[in-house]
């Protein structure tokens, strides 16, 4: 009787568990049996893992074979496990030493000839992997950048099982082919899943997009975007079609610092499990923009699917920007469920096949018209909407959501001479993108040592008891709440965005035109609050 055991990951999310894969084999009719509840894509790793391990010069064990995947409680998935079946079989063949293999982690897909075929998720396999201790991973070649990411956890990325066999045995590693630079690489197809990221309209900012100097006038939005992303606010950009609330939603990614590490790790993770990693950059260093139709589903924006769920367009668009253009148009059933996401910065799903926690700390930026026809709030305008119409179509977005919206901002129509560039450029992405940081700094100065980094994460108590206003900043906003104009909760969103305008500004702590901005922006009631570039002073 022969028996070897090692290990692999099991994802359910972006969370692994480790699974120990233990082979037996007994005397016995010629028998494959796997338990441990698989799926259908890994019980048919049986034709698969003797097929490879025949065609890698191996030869397949004649006896009864049992292959245990525990813990048998966790629902298992995926093509992953093949690499750690095929060890454990010849372990316990005595092809390889059991001892050997028992501590290694394997990741990865089997061709019938062979090869180890990429497969997603691997860095939250690999995290996991290490979180439980274990040192030593054997992955895809291809996806070996992507598990080199982990500190602490020594890497083999590997081409065939053969190579894995010559390693393990001290034999001579086989040169395996290669694909020839400039020929499509078959092997990539296991990394990149089709339609998982294209109808989000998902893709990563980048120092090189869009300038926001080419933005004309909208001097009052642009404001309005900075602070956005200084503190990391939502954002409803409101006005007439053509006044270049996408151009600005689109230039928003470009003024958002670089993500830290640990926020790459996060991002990346989520890219990976949901296959739109792009091969050859293993890790996601800009936020990511999100900006799914308006036909969008409640399973496509929040996560969902057959079997376990899997990350929706809240959780691509995790430490980065989730825009929705045309935001009165999508369902109210898919908008309200936003509402949960916005305040944790997590949604959890829960369904027959289990549930999954994702994360979702994501910079809301919506667009809408005034009317269904856009030309409401024009003077002059030929606008036909009824009153009524007019009013059901702004109510599409409802009051819960809209609270939790820190800054609302009206986007007036381009005069002609904003558009001939009679007034002067606006300022640039850089020149933006330089006050954002220096803001950030700020702000991780005086939240050092505490869970939050931006301003729009402070807790209205900590807003109230320890980070206090200037002495009678606060009267302004006391009254707009005692005459229903603000709720407890948007109190509370008026001080995160007051103390991002003083970090723009410089002050140490919010004054009276902080707060009157911070009101403007969110009220839309004028303060005579100056709205040009960078007058924050």
């Amino acid at each position: 009787m022969g028996f070897a055991r090692t290990c692999s990951v099991a994802l359910v999310g972006v969370e692994g568990v480790v699974v120990e894969v233990q082979a037996d084999l007994e005397p016995g009719v010629a028998a494959f049996t796997l338990v441990g509840l698989p799926d259908k894509s890994l019980s048919e790793s049986r034709d698969r893992v003797r097929a490879a391990v025949v065609n890698s010069g191996a030869e397949w064990p004649q006896k009864k074979l049992t292959v245990g995947l525990s813990p048998a409680s966790v629902p298992k998935s995926g093509s992953g496990f093949d690499l750690a079946v095929a060890a454990a079989v010849l372990g316990a063949a005595e092809r390889l030493d059991p001892a050997a293999i028992a501590d290694l982690v394997l990741i990865g897909e089997l061709g019938l000839d062979g090869r180890v075929r990429p497969v997603r998720g691997v860095l939250p396999a690999v995290l996991a992997a290490a979180e439980a201790g274990y040192r030593q991973v054997v992955v895809p070649e291809q996806t070996a950048g992507e598990a080199s990411l982990v500190p602490g956890v020594s890497v083999l990325g590997v081409r065939t099982l053969r190579q894995l066999i010559a390693v393990l045995t001290d034999e001579p590693v086989p040169d395996e082919e290669a694909a020839e630079e400039g020929r499509p690489d078959a092997m990539l197809a296991g990394l990149l899943v089709p339609g998982a990221g294209i109808g989000t309209g998902l893709s990563t900012g980048s120092a090189e997009g869009p300038d926001l100097a080419d933005v004309a006038g909208q001097h009052r939005a642009r404001r309005a975007l900075e602070i956005a992303a200084a503190g990391s606010h939502h954002l409803l950009l409101s006005g007439p079609p053509g006044a270049g609330k996408t151009m600005l939603a689109e230039r928003l990614p470009g003024i958002l610092p670089p993500l830290t590490r640990q926020e790459s790790l996060e991002v990346t993770a989520v890219h990976s499990v949901a296959g739109i990693l792009p091969p050859g950059e293993p890790l996601v260093r800009r936020a990511p923009y999100c900006s799914p139709h308006h036909s969008a589903t409640m399973q496509s924006l929040v996560g969902g699917g057959n079997g376990l769920p899997r990350p929706g367009a809240v959780s691509l668009a995790h430490r980065g920007i989730l825009f929705l253009d045309e935001a009165p148009e999508f369902s109210g059933k898919v908008l309200d469920a936003l509402r949960q996401p916005l305040e944790s910065g997590h949604v959890v799903i829960a369904r027959a096949a289990g549930v999954v926690r994702l994360p979702a700390r994501f910079l809301l930026v919506l667009a809408a018209n005034p009317c269904p026809c856009g030309r409401h709030s024009l003077h002059g305008s030929d606008c036909e909407c009824p009153a009524s119409l007019v009013r059901r179509y702004q109510a599409r977005l409802s009051g819960p959501l809209l609270d939790r919206v820190d800054l609302r901002v009206e986007a007036e129509p381009v005069t002609r001479a904003d558009l001939l560039g009679q007034g002067g450029r606006g300022e640039s992405t850089a020149a933006v993108a330089a006050r954002v940081q220096e803001a950030r700094e700020r702000a991780a100065a005086r939240l050092a040592g505490t869970p939050w980094s931006v301003n729009s994460e402070i807790p209205g108590q900590e807003l109230r008891t320890r980070y206090l206003a200037a002495p009678g900043a606060l009267a302004t906003a006391e009254r707009d709440m005692e005459r229903g104009l603000l709720t407890a909760r948007g109190l509370d969103r008026v001080l995160r965005v007051a103390w991002t305008v003083a970090d723009l500004a410089g002050h140490d702590r919010p004054d009276g035109r902080d707060i009157a901005l911070a009101l403007e922006m969110r009220t839309g009631v004028t303060r005579g609050v100056p709205v040009g570039a960078g007058e924050y002073a």
